[in-house]
């Protein structure tokens, strides 16, 4: 694995984790050159739905783009990174377990949604703000209430 920092290849694995659904394994290695350290995921490469956007557009699934939107949504928050791969790891398998060709993309940011509704009530309403595009304070009111309940 080369390093990120100094490209170098000489790496070496210091500790090595299982996630704690078994669905990936976390490596933190460090350089042999610079000696920084960094982490590394291995995951099974698996075929995942298009997903269908709103205009009828039809685009690779990409968890890069899930996770940034998550981490957005999740920002300034109390919330670790091993709750946001996991997370995400129940979005991704539900989507697998769908066992569709593909997927709209409403139906991935109600998955989002879901799962940030349990990870934080905060994030969760920023999201769902964003997400179904509330035309007046009502409809905002509307959903902080639901949380509140």
């Amino acid at each position: 694995m080369k390093c990120p920092f100094c490209n170098h290849l000489d790496t070496q694995v210091v500790e090595t984790r299982i996630s704690e659904d078994a669905d990936f394994i976390r490596r933190r290695r460090q350089c042999g050159a610079c000696e920084k350290r960094f982490t590394t995921y291995e995951r099974p490469e698996v075929n995942f739905p298009a997903v269908v956007k709103k205009d009828g557009r039809r685009i690779e699934y990409e968890r890069s783009k899930l996770q940034a939107s998550m981490n957005l949504a999740l920002r300034k928050r109390p919330v670790s990174t091993e709750q946001v791969d996991s997370a995400i790891e129940r979005i991704e398998e539900k989507l697998l377990n769908l066992g569709a060709r593909e997927v709209p993309s409403p139906r991935i940011g109600e998955l989002v949604m879901r799962e940030l509704k349990k990870l934080d009530k905060v994030a969760y309403v920023r999201f769902a703000s964003v997400y179904r595009s509330f035309e007046d304070i009502d409809e905002f009111r509307a959903l902080v209430d639901e949380v509140r309940r």
